[in-house]
């Protein structure tokens, strides 16, 4: 059964509907992520992005990343919605809430949730160009955010 507050859609994105899933009193910080597709990419010009996903794996992974932000940030809230299909530009690809006591904890975790949706959760794009097309698989930017890789142990299914 899929966590409600992590899924994947191929409807468009309302961020407000990660945001009503973490609000609540005890959270004086709501932080919301929005990653959209972006016209250009190093130079080249995207038509469209075509995202396909392991669809159970993947909210089990999203599902893994809320589970390491509890542990890590303690009482945080947090819900994650990842779309496939076609997208175009500006349209969402992926939001992210996290309502947190304080904003320094929701800011933290946001950013811990999008760089960890790049590394673990099967996931992937197809950028199409104006002079050809291409699957991207690994995700992940260089960064110098230090995201904690758990270990074969902590990701075992149990």
């Amino acid at each position: 059964m899929m966590d409600k507050n992590y899924w994947i859609t191929e409807e468009p994105i309302d961020p407000a509907d990660c945001i009503g899933k973490v609000t609540r009193n005890e959270a004086g910080a709501v932080n919301t992520f929005i990653g959209t597709v972006r016209e250009f990419t190093k130079g080249k010009r995207t038509l469209f992005l075509e995202y396909q996903a392991y669809v159970p794996m993947a909210e089990k992974k999203l599902a893994q990343i809320g589970s390491e932000i509890q542990e890590k940030w303690g009482n945080a809230d947090i819900a994650i919605v990842h779309r496939i299909g076609r997208l175009e530009i500006t349209d969402i690809a992926v939001a992210i809430a996290v309502s947190t006591p304080h904003r320094a904890d929701a800011f933290d975790a946001s950013r811990y949730a999008i760089e960890r949706i790049k590394e673990i959760v099967p996931i992937w794009k197809k950028e199409h160009w104006e002079d050809g097309t291409k699957w991207i698989g690994d995700q992940k930017e260089n960064t110098s955010y230090d995201a904690k890789i758990p270990s074969e142990e902590e990701m075992r299914d149990d």
